[in-house]
């Protein structure tokens, strides 16, 4: 395998839950190196515009993509898709949707954790759903902010996980339903970061028959070893293992530097490939 041009298809800006802008995030991929760019935001594609105009004069390949978060049984499933079209309105209605859906559920964490007595500011966290979509990782900041964290990392762990004391479940979206979504859209659904899903096979057999075609095998967090035995379960499952580094912004997750997965060539050769097949059908 080789990986002569570097490519990281999984990022994510300020418009969700990252800490760059769009253009921001294409400059500096541009100054890394980094050839093709996935960008794929939670559940919003509003950054595509400005990130394809800033892509457009750096020599960067931008992948117009987009993050969908579902759970099965507690366990989250983010299904990736690829070569979306931010002027389809059926898509960009179903996203609304779903952010509306987010803006329910980081309010109601706000409310439970301030009423455990952690005076985070809940105006300037929802102020952020104008802007692009809302997570838990607004309100992890909102944690630090006031002291009761030192990181993105420690309020996950101490209050925003499932089990935790500020962990609202998401509103019912199944991994199925975010396939079939894309699918309908012409977009290329991908399986993010499987290790998450707690079940990858299981997933995999609800998943695979509605219309999955790739396999988050090269993650940046993931060991060596980890990507191989994940590529054989792509390679077994006959899908695409495609790969990145779930870049945030600089430092905001150990492990998630921008281009630091290590994706081989092929994976894009290949994700370009069934785009053009599926340009060529219909």
């Amino acid at each position: 395998m080789t990986t002569e041009s570097r490519i990281d298809l999984h990022t994510h800006t300020n418009v969700s839950d990252g800490q760059d802008t769009p253009a921001g995030l294409v400059h500096a991929a541009a100054r890394q190196g980094i050839s093709v760019l996935g960008l794929t935001d939670h559940d919003t594609m509003a950054g595509l515009d400005a990130a394809a105009e800033a892509a457009s004069g750096l020599g960067v390949t931008l992948v117009p993509g987009v993050e969908l978060s579902t759970t099965v049984d507690r366990a989250e499933v983010h299904i990736l898709g690829y070569f979306v079209d931010n002027r389809d309105d059926g898509l960009l209605a179903r996203l609304d949707d779903l952010a509306q859906s987010r803006i329910r559920r980081v309010t109601q964490m706000i409310e439970r954790l301030q009423g455990l007595g952690y005076p985070i500011d809940g105006d300037a966290i929802l102020a952020e759903s104008e802007v692009g979509s809302i997570g838990r990782p607004h309100v992890a900041r909102g944690l630090m902010e006031i002291g009761a964290v030192e990181s993105v990392n420690e309020a996950f762990d101490r209050f925003l996980k499932a089990g935790r004391p500020g962990y609202v479940p998401r509103e019912p979206f199944s991994p199925e339903d975010a396939v079939r979504l894309l699918v309908e859209h012409q977009a290329i659904p991908v399986l993010a970061h499987p290790f998450s899903t707690r079940d990858i096979e299981g997933i995999l057999k609800r998943v695979v028959p509605v219309g999955l075609k790739g396999f988050e095998t090269y993650y940046a967090e993931y060991s060596p070893e980890q990507h191989a035995e994940l590529r054989a379960i792509a390679d077994a499952w006959e899908l695409i293992p495609t790969g990145g580094s779930d870049f945030h912004g600089a430092g905001v997750r150990e492990g998630r530097e921008l281009g630091s997965a290590p994706v081989p060539t092929e994976v894009w050769e290949r994700l370009s490939r069934l785009h053009r097949s599926m340009d060529d059908a219909g």
